[in-house]
């Protein structure tokens, strides 16, 4: 359960690296809003922070700045907010420290292959391990000190799962009362099932060619009122990927569809056909199939998706617990201002 990426060092460089999400590489590749004074040129004091002793290095901040300004956030940065975004980091990376040190005395079987493993994952976001060094030291980082950062994250994982999750267990009966409590999250709404015929038109196409798209699928609306098997007319001249399945598009809720096609798809009877729909794509002819009402879906479809919602969030308040504790006990110096 990886709940403590996002509870202890969000924000830090560690998070970016780990998250899965590979934003901070990504960044190299496409720009994104720079709020360029959240990266003051004013020296950073070194270390910007003690814990327990434990120094948290100017660099260190440094890259966790540059992380975020290459991030989406950095462009909701209100001007003069600059300082309050660096304690904020500084803040998550005292916590990421204090959750290391609690997490130091807790047995880590197998270390280095879960940190090779870390390592290997993360190069194969990348095209080449030449694009993969490129990306490290865009970030002022070295492989060594990867390895660093992710190892850490290893010991923190690993005293939450060992300890932390153990103690929160998640009852049976805590998973049915949620979803007897939660009736409108479990609730799947009205559907319809339809099948049509495309006769695409495109944007750019000519009155001439607009002319002969309606006339055909004027001639297939015929035929259709006329009981021709739709599915083979759909197989035959749909111009839709569903027409290798008769033209069926399955279920679909309301907002699913463009509007055209929507309202004249829910307007029918089972069984009924509509007439010429224009929508973007080009013309449509539908033909309603199943209308279902909303349902409920059964608690045995979704128990195990409750147990480990709840399960994440006992433990991410206990993590937060452990870490409001920790503060308390800790000597904690800031010295940046």
């Amino acid at each position: 359960m990886k709940v403590q990426r996002s509870l202890v060092v969000a924000a830090t460089i560690t998070t970016v690296l780990l998250s899965g999400t590979g934003s901070l590489f990504a960044a190299e590749k496409k720009s994104a809003p720079v709020a360029a004074s959240v990266v003051t040129s004013a020296p950073l004091p070194d270390p910007v922070a003690r814990v327990n002793g434990a120094p948290i290095a100017a660099a260190e901040l440094q890259k966790a700045l540059n992380a975020f300004n290459k991030s989406p956030d950095a462009a909701q940065v209100p001007p003069g907010k600059e300082k309050e975004v660096q304690q904020f980091l500084l803040n998550q990376m005292i916590g990421a420290e204090l959750m290391y040190q609690v997490a130091k005395p807790t047995p880590v079987k197998d270390q280095d292959k879960k940190v090779d493993d870390a390592v290997t994952a993360l190069k194969g976001r990348f095209p080449s391990e030449e694009e993969f060094l490129k990306g490290l030291q865009a970030q002022g980082l070295t492989e060594a000190g990867l390895k660093e950062l992710i190892s850490r994250n290893v010991v923190i994982e690993n005293h939450i799962e060992q300890v932390i999750v153990p103690k929160h267990p998640v009852s049976d009966a805590e998973v049915k009362e949620f979803y007897d409590k939660n009736p409108e999250t479990f609730t799947q709404p009205e559907q319809v099932r339809a099948s049509h015929i495309l006769i695409t038109v495109d944007a750019k196409a000519s009155e001439a060619e607009r002319k002969k798209a309606k006339e055909k699928i004027e001639s297939l609306l015929k035929q259709a009122k006329s009981n021709a098997d739709f599915a083979k007319l759909a197989q035959e001249n749909s111009g839709c990927p569903s027409s290798k399945q008769g033209g069926d598009l399955g279920y679909f809720g309301k907002g699913q569809m463009v509007k055209q096609f929507e309202d004249a798809a829910w307007s029918l009877k089972p069984g009924e056909v509509s007439g010429v729909v224009e929508t973007q794509f080009g013309y449509h002819i539908i033909k309603l199939i199943e209308k279902r009402p909303p349902t409920k879906i059964p608690f045995d479809d979704v128990k195990a998706r409750i147990a480990d919602s709840l399960k994440r969030k006992k433990v991410g308040e206990a993590v937060n617990a452990v870490l409001e504790d920790a503060r308390k006990k800790a000597k904690i110096e800031v010295y940046l201002k």
